[in-house]
C-alpha cells in the first residue's frame, strides 16, 4: 500500500539523509534539519540574486521595477495605489521603493498625482507611455518564464508555488527568543 500523497517524495526530491550520512557530514545527526533549512535558504538567495541578473539582462528592467510595473499594470485602482500600499504589497520599504520610483518616473512610465480625497496624499499610476512599455514587457516576461521554467510540470510549479507562499507565510511569523546583537563600527587607524 502506497503512503498518502502528502507523504509522498517528490520524484525529484533528493533522497533522505540517513542516520550515518547525517552523523558524517554534520557530526551529530540532530543537526540535519538545519544543515537542510541552511541548504534551502541559501538557494534561494541564490535564485532570487540570479533572477534579479537575468532579469536587468533580458529584460532591462530590475526586479523591483518589474514588480512595481506589475501592480501598477491593474486598470481596476483607475486612479493610482498609494504609495505605501504599494510597498506593504511588494514588501519592500517606502524608501527603496521611493528610488525605484524616482527613476520609473524620470523614464515616464509612472507618474505620482494627488489623491481626490487628500491632496497631500500620493497616488502612484502608469502613464500611458508605462501601459505600452507594460505591454511589451508583458508578452517578453511570460517568454521569460517558459524558459526559466522549462524543466518543471505544471504540477510541480503548482507545488513549489504553494510551497513558496507557505514559506513566506512563516517567515513573517519568525520571532527570536533572543534579541539581535547590535553591531559595533570599529574604527579604522
Amino acid at each position: 500500500m502506497a503512503p498518502p500523497k502528502q507523504f509522498r517524495r517528490h520524484p525529484r526530491a533528493p533522497a533522505p539523509v540517513s542516520e550515518s550520512n547525517g552523523d558524517r557530514f554534520l557530526g551529530r545527526s540532530d543537526r540535519r534539519a538545519d544543515h537542510l533549512n541552511n541548504r534551502i535558504f541559501f538557494r534561494l538567495f541564490q535564485v532570487a540574486n540570479t533572477l534579479q541578473k537575468q532579469a536587468v539582462k533580458e529584460l532591462g528592467i530590475t526586479t523591483v521595477q518589474w514588480a512595481v510595473l506589475g501592480a501598477l499594470s491593474d486598470p481596476r485602482p483607475g486612479s493610482g495605489i498609494a504609495v505605501g500600499t504599494l510597498a506593504d504589497f511588494l514588501i519592500v520599504s517606502r524608501q527603496n521603493l521611493d528610488g525605484v520610483l524616482k527613476r520609473l518616473e524620470r523614464d515616464g512610465l509612472v507618474e505620482r498625482v494627488a489623491e481626490a480625497d487628500d491632496k497631500r496624499a500620493r497616488l502612484v499610476r502608469l502613464t500611458r507611455q508605462g501601459f505600452v512599455f507594460w505591454d511589451d514587457l508583458r508578452a517578453r516576461i511570460f517568454q521569460f518564464y517558459d524558459q526559466a521554467a522549462r524543466g518543471l510540470t505544471v504540477e510541480d510549479r503548482a507545488v513549489l508555488a504553494h510551497d513558496l507562499q507557505l514559506l513566506q507565510r512563516q517567515l513573517m511569523t519568525v520571532r527570536l527568543d533572543r534579541p539581535r546583537r547590535a553591531r559595533t563600527k570599529t574604527r579604522r587607524p
